[in-house]
């Protein structure tokens, strides 16, 4: 390597994974690398996976493919849930140097001292089982709202899914742990922080060395309100069974929780809910739904949704359209249905063909562009404060509202990460 070590960075995936690159990034700039667009040469790059669906696992190889062209002789770091779960299968990709797990990913900076290009790829990892400890992390960049970790992992068992061989037993900080990252982050001007985790709602778990349970994400929420310097926060995503009326309560009447829930739901089937082993039917869903409207009219709420579940039968997908067709909530994040390999959804048959996957996924799609859009026009004429972000590619700006409706307009630099009253 050159004195001036360049690195670059790419994320797949959730807002877990890019607050992760973000203090991975921050701390090889402490060490004296300088950070490059993944898009320029540089020395190293790192590409912090996904392997939610096999779309992120295909692109994984592709980057690769692009650096090899751009950039030959840089060293390739890959790191992640998709190096977690199959290590040798990303070491057999030409190019990759060095395959880190998830016990591994926050020691990046030893193992790059260790390194050097032309050596046989190098696996650091071990078991799933083994993984026990919690790294925070927060994304700091030129945006105003920041993604800050506070729970990892998930002991939950759904069928489709490999987060938990991927990111081990549900951990967390402490809630003191948590108010020295936001105290720190006040600092830097940040007006907005949006907590994540893998399974939010289970906050509590591995604090104090994994002792019995002493804190829950109720007493979190409770120190963060009552913590100066950060003026928003939002709850990213949390389970339906863990969101809790004394929660829902909470946000109603806090000035700085936003009314905005993101809540899985994954199907309006209660027979595909059972076969996914989901903790909830959806009637419990609807009476969470029900409740936040009561108490706040207002309040945006985000649904994901799976389609093409194996066995899920035409009358199963009617079912959850017309489940989320009469619940008042916002916007759909649709997922179409991918085999995982080692989850239990393996073995459910009949198997849903792809093309009728992605036809249920255009359908929900559309309900939820609809959604979108009649949530905005029933707050038409209303003022509402709106955190504005930076300037993009077109001279334009964009903000939320504090209920996630988008704004867009004109650049003005006066406003850039200013809370700004607009008539929507």
């Amino acid at each position: 390597m050159s004195n001036e070590r360049t690195v670059a960075f790419h994320t797949l995936g959730c807002k877990l994974n890019y607050s992760e690159t973000s203090t991975l990034s921050r701390t090889l700039e402490a060490e004296g690398f300088v950070k490059k667009d993944f898009d320029e040469e540089a020395e190293v790059y790192v590409i912090n996976t996904c392997s939610v669906t096999e779309n992120a696992d295909k692109e994984c190889r592709l980057l690769v493919r692009r650096i090899q062209k751009r950039a030959p002789g840089a060293m390739v770091v890959i790191t992640g849930c998709y190096a977690q779960l199959k290590p040798k299968e990303i070491a057999a990709i030409e190019g990759v140097d060095l395959v880190l797990g998830a016990a591994e990913k926050f020691n990046l900076s030893h193992h790059l001292k260790e390194l050097t290009k032309g050596d046989a790829t190098k696996i650091c990892s071990c078991d799933i089982e083994d993984v026990s400890g919690f790294n925070s992390s927060y994304s700091l960049t030129d945006r105003t709202r920041t993604f800050l970790k506070v729970q990892d992992g998930c002991d939950y068992t759904c069928s489709f899914c490999t987060i938990p061989m991927a990111r081990g037993h549900s951990r967390s900080d402490s809630i003191d742990g948590v108010l020295q990252n936001v105290k720190e982050l006040a600092t830097t001007g940040t007006k907005e922080i949006v907590l994540t985790g893998i399974n939010l709602g289970d906050f509590g778990k591995g604090t104090n060395g994994g002792k019995k349970r002493e804190e829950n994400f109720y007493d979190l929420v409770q120190a963060l309100d009552e913590t100066k310097g950060i003026e928003r926060y939002r709850i990213s995503s949390i389970e339906p069974n863990l969101l809790t009326n004394e929660i829902i309560e909470f946000v109603a009447q806090s000035r700085k929780f936003m009314p905005h829930f993101h809540i899985p739901l994954q199907s309006g089937s209660n027979k595909i809910l059972a076969s996914m082993r989901r903790r909830y039917k959806k009637e419990l869903y609807a009476e969470r739904i029900e409740a936040i409207k009561m108490l706040m009219p207002h309040c945006s709420i985000g649904a994901d949704v799976i389609v093409g579940f194996p066995d899920e039968r035409e009358e199963d997908f009617k079912e959850t359209f017309d489940f989320l067709h009469s619940l008042d909530v916002s916007y759909l994040h649709v997922f179409t249905y991918s085999e995982r390999t080692n989850t239990a959804a393996l073995d459910i048959k009949p198997v849903v063909p792809v093309h009728v996957r992605n036809e249920r996924n255009k359908i929900l799609r559309n309900l939820s562009y609809n959604k979108s859009q009649y949530f905005t026009v029933q707050h038409a004429g209303q003022q509402r404060k709106v955190l504005f972000e930076k300037q993009d590619s077109n001279g334009m700006m964009e903000g939320y509202t504090d209920n996630y409706i988008k704004i867009q307009t004109p650049h003005r630099a006066e406003w850039v990460n200013q809370l700004v009253d607009w008539t929507i």
